[in-house]
């Protein structure tokens, strides 16, 4: 498996980046994950990590060295991450539990699936074209998708997202097949809120991914002024082995089974990695593992 990837998280004029991404892989494998905290609620960038570390851990556990069923473990994963979320407020004694949005796609074999709560986008590039986006959970892209209507709407309102009293709504797209050259870009809403999705095509679409990127952040922020959110943008470019030419690429090909390279950091959260204990975890792989068992049932 070889693809490049370039990743970048901006401030801009908030007072703090409660925005996280990473990668990990495995050598059949790879996870990319974006989580934005939710301001007007605490501890976002809390939430946010959390989000990325407990699916992080779980991938770990579950890549040896391939995911065996992607949308299962996502859905799943998912759902541990927001109980760990509503974990950490119950034993805070918070009257308000952090909240994050999240976006997160596996790619092995040569498809990618991912899953998507609130309002992180990920974008699907081919050939300088928009292939596919996610659709938020708000209430604007829920009308202009025909599905409601509504007098008044603000579209930086969302019904869903991790953390929050009610159960995630999520949605599960893939597996697509990945052809080369397809780019995937995940990101926060401080890039789709000032740039539209032509000029996030247009951009992603003309260069490589390490120039694409960082440009396409700059942008965001130069036009959200000072008063811009945080902009944070993940992207990778799929590229066949024999193809496999770019000097900022990963080539998994040369990693032994059972290693797990990554770039999700504790981020100061150390303690609560801990808590995701053992027992946790293996309540979790529990139940991937059965919904695996009865979508696999389903099929025969």
């Amino acid at each position: 498996m070889k693809f490049s990837v370039f990743q970048v998280s901006r401030k801009g004029g908030r007072e703090k980046n409660e925005d996280r991404m990473g990668y990990c892989y495995t050598r059949e494998s790879g996870l990319f994950v974006l989580a934005d905290g939710m301001g007007g609620h605490p501890e976002g960038e809390v939430a946010a990590q959390l989000a990325l570390q407990t699916i992080s851990a779980l991938y770990q556990m579950e890549a040896r060295p391939a995911v065996p069923d992607p949308a299962e473990f996502l859905s799943t994963a998912l759902m541990a991450a927001h109980r760990q979320i509503i974990r950490y407020a119950t034993e805070k004694g918070m009257l308000d539990t952090p909240r994050t949005t999240l976006v997160a796609a596996i790619l092995q074999g040569t498809s990618a699936t991912w899953v998507h709560c609130g309002d992180s986008r990920l974008y699907v590039v081919r050939d300088g074209e928009l292939l596919m986006r996610t659709r938020d959970h708000s209430y604007i892209e829920q009308q202009k998708a025909g599905m409601i209507k509504l007098e008044c709407i603000n579209r930086n309102i969302l019904f869903t997202c991790l953390g929050s009293p009610t159960t995630p709504v999520f949605d599960i797209t893939g597996p697509v097949t990945l052809l080369q050259g397809d780019k995937l870009l995940l990101c926060s809403d401080g890039l789709w809120d000032s740039l539209s999705d032509a000029e996030i095509v247009r951009q992603l679409g003309s260069k490589c991914v390490s120039d694409a990127v960082p440009e396409l952040v700059e942008n965001a922020l130069r036009v959200g002024g000072e008063h811009s959110d945080n902009v944070t943008v993940l992207a990778m470019e799929w590229e066949t082995p024999d193809a496999f030419e770019s000097t900022r690429g990963v080539s998994t090909d040369s990693i032994m089974d059972g290693v797990f390279a990554s770039t999700i950091q504790a981020g100061g959260l150390d303690s609560l990695v801990d808590d995701l204990d053992e027992a946790t975890i293996e309540r979790s792989i529990a139940e991937i593992n059965e919904a695996i068992r009865r979508s696999a049932a389903r099929k025969t």
